[in-house]
Formats: C-alpha cells, sequence, structure tokens
C-alpha cells in the first residue's frame, strides 16, 4: 500500500439549513477503494456556525485486488437497488 500526504481542506456547517461535513483532499485524485484518514479536524460545531478548516489527509491507496473489489462490490449495491425499484405487482 502506499500513502501519500496532502493538504486537505474541511468544511463542517450546522445550521438550521444545513448539517453535513466534507473533507476535501488537495492535489489528489480519489479512486475505488482509496482510504483517507483526515487529521486536525474540528470535532465540536455549535448550532449556526459554519467552519472551512485547513488540515492533513493521509490518502492510502487501494492495492490491484481492493480497487477492482470495491468497483465490484459497488455495482452489486447498484443491481440491489434495481431490483428493489423494478420488482413487478403483486395481482
Amino acid at each position: 500500500m502506499r500513502a501519500i500526504e496532502v493538504p486537505c481542506f474541511v468544511e463542517v456547517e450546522q445550521t438550521a439549513e444545513y448539517l453535513f461535513a466534507q473533507a476535501i483532499p488537495e492535489g489528489v485524485d480519489i479512486g475505488p477503494g482509496d482510504s483517507v484518514l483526515v487529521r486536525g479536524a474540528p470535532t465540536l460545531v455549535r448550532f449556526g456556525d459554519k467552519l472551512r478548516v485547513e488540515c492533513t489527509a493521509t490518502v492510502i491507496r487501494a492495492g490491484f485486488f481492493g480497487r477492482h473489489w470495491a468497483r465490484f462490490s459497488g455495482l452489486l449495491e447498484l443491481f440491489e437497488l434495481y431490483e428493489v425499484g423494478f420488482q413487478p405487482k403483486e395481482t
């Protein structure tokens, strides 16, 4: 496995309109099966606040089998959604 240290922006918002958190690693593309470990992200945001913090992230690249397994299992999950969405009506 390869690990890459990159800068990362973390956005966290907790307001009446939104409740979300996202981490955006800079300068690297994240592929299927890759893992991202974010360091220094805020763990507590008061209601009504929106934060954008710069921190570091470690991107751990998936190997050949891990990448293909992630793609394959993702397709299986997608097919499960199709099965649920298009079942014929019972008469």
